[in-house]
């Protein structure tokens, strides 16, 4: 499932992540060597790969510094199913401990939906080929034959086909099929069928409205029991004993190749075999990222919130050290999965977590605060940086965008200051910066004649774009 990553060293996989994510190069560094010890390990005997486990990573450093881009990054590079779940909404209210496993259902869950992916890619193009003779059925249909006894015949067939009398140009067609000679009509159908084939292919009748028949999908019929490690789907236990519901739909011809093309490929790929995969791409590539773990560490010495914290961790625990969890789909162990945990630290030390889930994390990786030269090359350097999706945003509207070096700066600036001074979010203030700034642009662009303009960021509209919410920050200096 991962064969596009496994070939690569730690030294491309880190240069692979640095087109998302600035600085951290150490952390970066262990997440490269923790990928490439899952392909060393598939190189190695059954024997020996079932006693090495992966080394789990706990990441610290302070909001905003690229903790869960660094694990999301990472799943999507390796191709892998990916969950993130935050450890403090397992210490909510009525929290009884058996809430921990979800993690690992929802892991699989991610996982059916790669590998389902996978298999209807792989079917794709046996798919097209039904899919335009289908369309092709629907622009021009063919020619209903009718049943020649009249035992057969529907009821209604009488009151529809005047008196239920077979016409002789009728009779004709059906004697002329009898005997394995296609009447003209049938010649007829089939050379304007091969001309709407060339059509089709060639793009022509993409906007052109037909009907198709497609399968009538009830939402909402699985009554989910995931705490308790089952789930029934009450739908489907009376729906396979029925015949599969289909429905008319009227769209053009470009979105029903899109509808019809997932339908003829779902009927084309096995499900036993996409669960059977999901299940063991789970196990030996998921990836569950644990954020916030730092709101759970406590001596639990005390009382209140303490005691729960620490219920947490020990529920936690069997799931990170390798155990079976039940899903909807068979049983799932977990002990080849990669746990990933981050927090920031603050208040609590990694030591306040019980020894036995610190001794899981064995890898252990701090991440410095963001500099000011961080937020500048956050701004324009990696692909489709905050910059590049502001101007491509007003690009829409017939505006080019443009930052000036000086206004970077600025930018950078302001973010590192209000950072050091405030709240440290990290990156996430550019988020809040760039909107400010580009406020009134994004407000007056746009109109279905708007002219084309271009537009030049200065450092001097930075400042006074962000003139009032300096003052406020300055007046809030001096409010008890």
């Amino acid at each position: 499932m991962a064969s596009k990553v496994y070939s690569m060293t730690p030294k491309e996989i880190v240069a692979e992540l640095d087109k998302y994510i600035i600085g951290q190069d150490e952390a970066k560094k262990s997440v490269a060597i923790a990928l490439r010890n899952r392909y060393r390990r598939s190189l190695l005997s059954d024997e020996l790969k079932e006693e090495i486990t992966p080394k789990n990573i706990l990441m610290m450093g302070p909001t905003g510094c690229g903790k869960t881009e660094i694990a999301r990054r990472l799943a999507k590079l390796m191709d892998a199913p990916f969950v993130k779940v935050e450890a403090t909404k397992f210490t909510e209210v009525g929290y009884v401990g058996r809430d921990v496993d979800s993690m690992v259902r929802d892991l699989v869950e991610a996982s059916m939906r790669v590998t389902k992916q996978k298999k209807l890619e792989e079917k794709y193009n046996i798919a097209d080929e039904i899919v335009e003779e289908k369309i092709v059925e629907a622009i021009i249909p063919g020619k209903n034959k009718k049943p020649a006894s009249g035992k057969n015949r529907n009821p209604f067939d009488f009151i529809m086909n005047s008196g239920g009398y077979t016409s002789q140009k009728q009779q004709y067609i059906d004697s002329q099929a009898e005997k394995g000679e296609p009447a003209k009509e049938d010649m007829d159908v089939e050379m304007a069928r091969e001309q709407v084939r060339q059509q089709l292919r060639q793009g022509l009748l993409e906007e052109q409205y037909i009907e198709i028949e497609v399968v009538d999908t009830p939402k909402g019929n699985q009554l989910d029991m995931s705490n308790e490690g089952m789930s029934i789907a009450i739908g489907n236990i009376f729906g396979n004993m029925m015949p599969e519901k289909t429905k008319k739909k009227n769209c053009k011809v470009k979105d029903a190749r899109k509808i019809l093309r997932e339908q003829e490929a779902q009927k084309l790929i096995d499900m036993d075999v996409v669960t059977d995969e999901a299940i063991e791409n789970a196990e030996q590539n998921g990836i569950i990222f644990i954020d916030e773990i730092d709101k759970i560490a406590g001596k639990g010495n005390t009382s209140g919130a303490d005691v729960s914290r620490e219920g947490v961790q020990r529920d936690i625990l069997p799931i990170v050290e390798g155990s079976t969890v039940n899903t909807k789909y068979g049983p799932v162990r977990t002990d080849h999965m990669l746990f990933i945990a981050a927090g920031a630290f603050h208040v609590s030390k990694v030591t306040d977590l019980i020894p036995e889930l610190q001794g899981r994390f064995p890898v252990r990786v701090d991440l410095k605060p963001l500099t000011r030269e961080d937020y500048k090359r956050i701004l324009t350097q990696p692909e489709n940086a905050l910059i590049r999706q502001y101007q491509m945003l007003l690009k829409v509207d017939n505006v080019s965008l443009t930052f000036d070096e000086s206004a970077l700066d600025v930018i950078a600036d302001y973010a590192w200051q209000a950072n050091e001074t405030a709240e440290n979010i990290g990156a996430r203030r550019l988020h809040t910066l760039l909107e400010m700034i580009l406020n009134d642009i994004a407000f007056n662009a746009g109109g279905g004649d708007a002219p084309e303009v271009e537009v030049k960021v200065d450092a001097e509209y930075v400042r006074n774009q962000l003139s009032s919410e300096i003052q406020s920050k300055d007046v809030k200096k001096y409010i008890l």
